[in-house]
């Protein structure tokens, strides 16, 4: 057997499991009523246990950034980058910690089924879902975009195949598992791929740092080709303490804003799968997030010349592994890639048919369609978004990582203060929501497209502040909702 077919065989294996486990998830949502369909398809009926929920947070957050772009700017910037990645240690913990039991205790009162549903129900507007959802949509497919180049590259990078062949192979398989087994196959692939994640991340590790000879000899080469690779702000001052601190913003705190992690804080089972999952799921992203990025620096001491970029990563596990195996551990990266993925697509499709079609159309009322018609509405809708995506990735661009950022720092613009805000403070108006969402989405884009000097600080920062200081001008100037006279009491009592 020729070295790429050993490689690829461990894959196909892969992603055969995980579409016998969508033909399950697809039957069990299967039966019931239309709202049932609903909350099975898209929150897999609120029953995930601790662990479930902490391998689908941390596969649904991490990505094609976390083990291919990451680590590719890690080989370049070195231990610098290291640094900055492991801001995104607290994510299960905040995400749960934050938002887990209040956001769950209101999404069952309200039935919410997307997180578009409970800012429906928080401020009782058309504009908020419209605008939200609209968001979401645009911003989604953005990330996906850099999903599948990940993919793509990974498949192309360990196989020699052509880039054509691994967006086929990856796209297709993606697509279809997700749209056909909903979220129930989505969570039970994310736990398996977490698991496949956590073992790949340190075998590679393993690998570079016996091929570099040790810990100590990898760091002494990197100082000895630029010392820059081993200080906090790595060579030239290239990452700075302002873009440091900017990052606390974007994958710290910002998390609160990502509906792909968010949702999961409407789909567990009990207090004490919340309370297991922030203990597990902080461990374990940490855990892999250091290994991923700590491999993709010390790479250079053992690799010099490599492409520094999204072939990085992969290009050093082929080059220390035998095939076979190589195929085996690939699975790490491409899982986080799929996981982050299938998350994605089911909230675009979650977007467009229960946010937008059957409010607007139908009036709410879901029991208009029948369970065969939802289903193979939800099918249609996820083919065709991951179809669009699919065209889109034909001609990729570089680096993931940033287009990756991109996507996470709208979503963060236009859901955070909605989300946390609407919340907590029960001042906080429609209005006010419109506004934020508005401002905060039109200064993140501006910032970007015209990248003015602001010192190293990264445009979520200035986004954030605008976001929360028109939230809550707007909830003080603004007009008042049909429900707000009520928020507006309860806030002037305390």
């Amino acid at each position: 057997m020729s070295g790429s077919m050993e490689i690829i065989l461990p894959v196909i294996v892969y992603l055969l499991l995980s579409f016998g486990i969508a033909l399950w998830g697809r039957r069990r949502a299967s039966d019931g009523s239309s709202q049932g369909f609903l909350e099975e398809y898209f929150l897999g009926g609120r029953s995930m246990g601790g662990f479930v929920l902490a391998m689908t947070i941390i596969a649904s957050y991490t990505s094609a950034s976390s083990f291919v772009g990451g680590p590719g700017v890690a080989y370049r910037f070195g231990l610098s980058w290291v640094l900055l990645a492991m801001i995104q240690v607290p994510t299960a913990f905040l995400t749960l910690g934050v938002l887990g039991k209040r956001f769950a205790i209101v999404a069952r009162k309200t039935r919410s089924v997307t997180i578009t549903d409970y800012l429906r129900a928080r401020f009782q507007s058309d504009t908020v879902v419209i605008l939200c959802s609209v968001a979401l949509v645009v911003f989604f497919m953005a990330a996906m975009l850099a999903q599948f180049i990940g993919g793509a590259r990974l498949f192309q990078a360990v196989t020699g195949y052509p880039y054509a062949v691994g967006l086929v192979l990856f796209g297709v398989s993606v697509v279809l598992y997700t749209a056909v087994g909903g979220f129930r196959a989505v969570v039970l692939t994310d736990a398996i791929q977490g698991v496949i994640m956590v073992v790949a991340v340190v075998v590679v590790l393993l690998a570079v740092i016996e091929a570099g000879g040790g810990v100590s000899q990898c760091i002494g080469a990197l100082k000895d080709m630029d010392p820059g690779l081993i200080t906090p702000t790595g060579p030239d001052n290239a990452v700075s303490k302002p873009f440091t601190l900017s990052f606390w913003v974007l994958v710290g705190i910002g998390v609160l804003g990502l509906p792909q992690t968010t949702q999961r804080c409407m789909g567990y089972r009990d207090s004490r799968a919340m309370h297991d999952a922030m203990l597990v799921g902080t461990l374990l992203i940490g855990f892999m997030i250091l290994c991923a990025h700590l491999a993709g620096a010390m790479g250079r001491a053992v690799f010099p010349e490599l492409p520094a970029g999204d072939l990085a990563m992969p290009t050093l596990i082929v080059e220390l592994l035998s095939p076979f195996w190589a195929g085996v551990f690939i699975a790490g990266p491409l899982a986080a890639i799929m996981s982050t993925v299938d998350s994605m697509l089911l909230l675009v499709s979650a977007a467009i048919i229960k946010d937008l079609y059957i409010q607007y159309r139908l009036k709410g009322d879901a029991s208009k369609l029948p369970v065969i018609t939802l289903r193979r509405a939800s099918f249609l809708v996820t083919l065709v978004v991951g179809l669009l995506v699919f065209l889109a990735a034909m001609e990729p661009p570089d680096l993931l990582v940033w287009i990756n950022l991109f996507a996470f720092g709208g979503l963060e613009a236009a859901f955070l203060c909605p989300i946390v805000l609407g919340l907590y403070w029960e001042r906080g108006t429609s209005f006010g929501a419109v506004c934020s969402v508005i401002c905060g989405v039109g200064i993140f884009v501006a910032l970007v497209l015209l990248k003015p000097d602001m010192g190293g600080i990264h445009a979520i920062v200035p986004t954030a502040l605008v976001s929360a200081a028109t939230f809550v001008l707007g909830s003080y100037l603004g007009p008042r909702g049909p429900m707000e006279p009520r928020a507006a009491r309860a806030s002037a009592k305390n």
